[in-house]
């Protein structure tokens, strides 16, 4: 989630709470080894033990095609602190296929297993390693090959995005499909794509028979999902959503001690963009919210809006 889960993003999802781990944009591998003092500035909980503030675990994850580098990258990442390497087999990105990196190289199981091999070879024992995967690049054809190959190469943990590449984001995600990666594999799968609430995870679930799951635009558009989930599963009340305002007034402050107003203002619209899938007051008055020419007026706003629900 390149561009919007930096560390002020993965701070806010963590101070809401109800993940198990956040993972970290990518950080991309192309003509040299990243060295590991990069890796503290990428992922800034690698100075803390790979927490963050509020305790939640981060994975580094990492995306590139050339096997020694990434593997080179990934032992750099763990000196600098990472505890988890995970690596970027799924993006779809036009820039980043064209490239050689994400889901281009689900065309090539022997490519996966080098990647794979490499970084856990090169890797302390101590140091966990994922992958994470689409079903496939333009179809579905080398899905098991791709499976086995990311497995055999000695990788602990598999999430699976249930769309190819040439599927985008388009729905549905086909859930039946990772059911069967779980079947075959020995690997904890964790399913990914269109779970977005207790009754969609509910349904993956009864489909995949997962007892993982993974959100990823879905926690942007309700930071509170991972919260309301685990009520939902404890038997207990959900809590009403009227902490929006605090926690993005909160936010607003954070971006600002990090980045210029230009940027923390493009940043705020962003997230304005992704809550409005969920909070309908900010649907309606999504327009209103992006013309504002400051941070200040969009925080003024938003608090008029979310005050007088």
């Amino acid at each position: 989630m390149e561009g919007v889960m930096d560390h002020t993003m993965r701070r806010l999802l963590s101070q809401v709470g109800g993940m198990d781990y956040l993972v970290s944009e990518f950080v991309r591998v192309s003509q040299y080894a990243i060295p590991s003092h990069t890796f503290k500035r990428l992922v800034l909980e690698n100075q803390d033990q790979a927490r963050t503030a509020h305790n939640h675990p981060v994975y580094t994850q990492l995306l590139g095609s050339n096997a020694e580098l990434m593997a080179q990258s990934a032992l750099a990442a763990s000196e600098a602190g990472a505890t988890h390497i995970d690596i970027n087999f799924g993006c779809p990105a036009k820039r980043v296929n064209g490239h050689g990196g994400g889901s281009v190289l689900l065309q090539d199981p022997n490519i996966l297993h080098e990647i794979m091999h490499a970084t856990r070879e090169a890797l302390p024992s101590h140091i966990h390693l994922s992958a994470k995967i689409r079903l496939g690049y333009e179809d579905e054809e080398r899905l098991f090959d791709n499976v086995a190959a990311i497995e055999s190469a000695g990788t602990e943990k598999l999430t699976v995005h249930g769309r190819t590449k040439v599927d985008g984001y388009k729905p549905p995600a086909r859930w039946e499909k990772i059911g069967q990666i779980q079947d075959r594999t020995k690997m904890e799968v964790v399913a990914n794509g269109d779970i977005v609430d207790i009754d969609s995870l509910l349904r993956c679930q009864a489909i995949t028979g997962c007892q993982h799951f993974m959100i990823g635009r879905g926690s942007l558009n309700n930071p509170f999902v991972f919260q309301e989930i685990r009520s939902h599963l404890a038997g207990k009340d959900v809590l009403p959503q009227q902490q929006l305002v605090e926690l993005f007034l909160d936010y607003s402050q954070q971006l600002q001690q990090e980045y210029d107003e230009v940027a923390t203002l493009g940043r705020l619209k962003q997230w304005c963009g992704h809550l409005r899938f969920n909070f309908p007051v900010i649907k309606t008055n999504l327009q209103s919210l992006r013309r504002c020419q400051s941070t200040q007026a969009l925080n003024q706003l938003i608090k008029e809006l979310l005050e007088t629900r």
